[in-house]
């Protein structure tokens, strides 16, 4: 694994595959879990609730702002210094957070844990693919695929469960087991493969500008105040003018490589909005109990995780861009369904077709990931994996947003309802033509399994 070249390797590793899972599962977790915690948090610590919600925003932020410059930095520094120093920050982070006698405290924590984290999100689908041979590589990429998303959708349960039984504390001491297995797991399984270099001034100085542009991005589309999405027009532009975005231009050029990108926003705003329409419109249109909602909800998961693995081996056998394709229409297909529903929405009506739109996006995860870590240079494939993990917050962040405003401009009821779910499956679609239609090959274009 150590080799610069994945399709050398001689030796499956699949615990260290495992990991990739495990630390996705993990950090993804911690991306919702302390959604369901924010008052109990403002209790405990005697601070408002917008304060309180700094114990989200102080994790999400980081994350989303550091994954590209945290992506050219990974290309050059070695897998295993980078994954051991990332788990122990997280889980350092994590039990500082469960000990913090005050909101400072607390957000400090949260805020070197997303730093770690984005660590976590670029270099798991790049050791998942590593750590095997390349005939097994879409299995390995559905493990760290299917079981990250998992994560996000079942950590609002998980921390309720925690909440009512231990307190908020719980929520953050409750990751750390984990991160001991993987970190005993690594320590053992990876081998020494360099080590890990200081930041550039130049570097920091792209984070800098990619940070504030992506800020201003997310907070115009999560407050909905459309002149901040203006504002961040300039340092995002600065950086793609500068030797920063290189890395990034260079990958987004190798054919194939946006279209698929652009596909994993595409699919993610689609769920994300799906997600909360069917749970605002359950709710309060409904009347539907928040626990009915929740199980009904538990649908696409459910189906998600059931056709993650088979859409690695499909892969494996097949090509990972049929199987993505497949996967992304079947989505599609759930999602559409969802719009002819009445103003009287049937639980299980509700289920079978987020089930089908979950199986879908199964086996969508793995081949998708697969697809892009193939042809993206061997030398810049952390800088491929952070462009998806980018793609892919974008959209979930976007998703709600466009929602939102379907809703609104619908009226309220089952109009508005349908134009929310019509808005999610309309996103489904477009990825499917983005991923079926093959990259024109040129000299340069590198080979993939396909």
């Amino acid at each position: 694994m150590s080799d610069p070249q994945p399709g050398r390797i001689r030796e499956d590793r699949w615990p260290l595959v495992a990991v990739a899972g495990l630390l996705s599962f993990v950090a993804m977790l911690d991306m919702n879990i302390v959604n369901v915690a924010q008052v109990d948090i403002a209790d405990g610590l005697h601070v408002s609730a917008a304060t309180a919600q700094w114990a989200v925003l102080g994790y999400q932020l980081p994350v989303v702002v550091l994954l590209l410059p945290v992506g050219r930095w990974l290309d050059g520094v070695g897998l295993r210094p980078a994954l051991l120093t990332a788990t122990t920050g997280f889980a350092l982070g994590s039990a500082f957070s469960a000990a913090a006698p005050s909101a400072g405290w607390l957000i400090a924590a949260r805020l070197v844990q997303g730093a770690c984290a984005a660590v976590l999100f670029v270099l798991m689908p790049v050791l998942a693919i590593r750590s095997v041979r390349p005939h097994l590589r879409g299995r390995a990429m559905s493990v760290p695929a299917t079981l990250g998303p998992l994560g996000a959708v079942t950590g609002p349960a998980v921390g309720g469960l925690l909440l009512d039984h231990w307190g908020w504390q719980a929520i953050f001491l409750v990751k750390i087991p984990f991160c001991v297995l993987a970190l005993a797991v690594a320590w053992r399984a990876m081998p020494r493969d360099g080590g890990l270099t200081k930041p550039d001034r130049r570097s920091l100085a792209d984070a800098g500008l990619v940070a504030s542009g992506v800020t201003l991005l997310l907070l115009s589309l999560t407050l909905g105040t459309w002149w901040l999405a203006l504002a961040a027009v300039a340092p995002l532009w600065r950086w793609l003018r500068g030797p920063g975005a290189r890395p990034l231009t260079g990958v987004l050029r190798v054919p194939g490589l946006l279209r698929a990108h652009s596909a994993v926003l595409a699919l993610a705003a689609g769920f994300a909005a799906m997600h909360y329409v069917v749970a605002l419109h359950l709710q309060r249109e409904d009347g539907v109990s928040a626990t009915t909602t929740g199980l009904t909800v538990l649908a696409f998961p459910l189906g998600m995780g059931l056709a993650g693995p088979v859409g690695g081996r499909l892969a494996d056998r097949y090509g990972p861009r049929p199987v993505a394709a497949a996967g992304a229409a079947l989505t599609a297909a759930g999602l559409l369904l969802l719009v002819p529903l009445g103003d009287g929405w049937a639980p299980p009506d509700v289920a079978w077709r987020l089930a089908l739109a979950g199986i879908g996006m199964g086996l969508n995860g793995g081949p998708t990931q697969a697809l892009v870590m193939d042809a993206a240079p061997p030398d810049r494939a952390a800088t491929a994996g952070s462009a998806v993990q980018l793609a892919r917050s974008l959209g979930f962040t976007l998703g709600p947003a466009l929602a939102t405003a379907a809703w609104g401009l619908a009226g309220p009821g089952g109009d508005g309802a349908r134009a929310g779910l019509a808005l999610a499956a309309t996103a489904a679609c477009l990825a499917v033509p983005l991923l079926a239609r093959p990259p024109r090959r040129t000299a340069a274009t590198p080979l993939t399994q396909e």
